[in-house]
């Protein structure tokens, strides 16, 4: 039996499509809502490789897509150890249509979910009050509190990896805001330099090329590249080198064969000139010795 997902027309008219996703944000949240693993119910199972292999993004690219759907646009929650996603909006335009059919559905799938405080992250926005309370009914108030004290500890772990996908996600956001569309390409680029170098020293050398009218990649990736030849790991060492040589001057580097070839020409050229005042002076003479016979 063909399964089908509904994708309304306001989709291209929603403000936050409109004025804050980018091209592949675009893309890549349609893939989300309509993909082989979605499911009646907005929760679904899914790896990053397999979204990878269908999308023919990298997977630097999809950490980066999901990382501004859940930190930036804050539309859906991925639970990385059961490999859930869900699809916060999905209840607001999936659920025109009741009846036992679907009801069965819903409580079949809702069954099935590993993570059951995805259930209440998608049961929030559910306008049918029907489908509401079959939510409801399967996310227990005190399972939130049991897996609240559960979780602390692993929260605790946690803030470092979440405070770096964050930053992650402005250095993006950052490039999007001063230089436009970004490729996957650069995205994937960028993401390496801030594995090696960290967000803050990426974005010192964005700002740098921006300050000095030459707003691209590439000129900012020959930054940190300068950095990395001379040892420059954090942003206290980049700025006290900013102060000491704030403008690099560049001098023609000359070889030692090209000045002793000029030296020598300059040679020539003074032994040819004495040459030819010699000569002209053997012709004067001659033509004086020529007119007096």
């Amino acid at each position: 039996m063909a399964r089908f997902r509904m994708v309304h027309t306001e989709f291209w008219d929603d403000p936050k499509v409109v004025e804050e996703m980018t091209p592949e944000d675009k893309y890549f949240f349609l893939y989300l809502l309509t993909n082989a693993n979605t499911t009646q119910i907005g929760i679904y199972q899914i790896t990053k490789k397999q979204m990878a292999f269908d999308t023919g993004y990298s997977l630097e690219s999809i950490n980066a897509l999901l990382d501004r759907f859940i930190n930036h646009h804050e539309i859906v929650v991925y639970n990385p150890k059961t490999r859930e996603i869900a699809l916060r909006n999905w209840g607001k335009y999936n659920f025109n249509r009741g009846g036992k059919p679907v009801i069965d559905c819903v409580k079949s799938e809702l069954n099935q979910v590993k993570d059951k405080s995805l259930i209440s992250l998608v049961a929030e926005r559910i306008e049918k009050q029907e489908i509401k309370k079959i939510y409801d009914s399967f996310y227990d108030a005190s399972t939130i509190s049991g897996q609240e004290e559960e979780n602390q500890e692993k929260e605790e772990q946690e803030k470092d990896v979440e405070k770096k996908s964050a930053t992650t996600s402005n250095t993006i956001a950052f490039y999007q805001d001063n230089f436009g569309h970004i490729s996957p390409h650069i995205a994937e680029e960028i993401l390496s330099w801030v594995k090696k170098l960290g967000n803050e020293m990426v974005i010192e050398a964005l700002s740098r090329s921006l300050n000095r009218n030459k707003p691209n990649w590439g000129y900012a990736k020959s930054i940190l590249l300068s950095w990395v030849k001379k040892n420059i790991t954090n942003i206290n060492q980049a700025q006290a080198e900013e102060i000491m040589y704030p403008k690099q001057v560049h001098s023609e580097v000359v070889p030692d064969w090209f000045k002793e070839l000029k030296g020598n020409a300059n040679h020539f050229s003074k032994e040819l000139e004495s040459s030819r005042e010699e000569v002209a002076a053997l012709l004067a003479h001659y033509r004086k010795s020529a007119g007096s016979s």
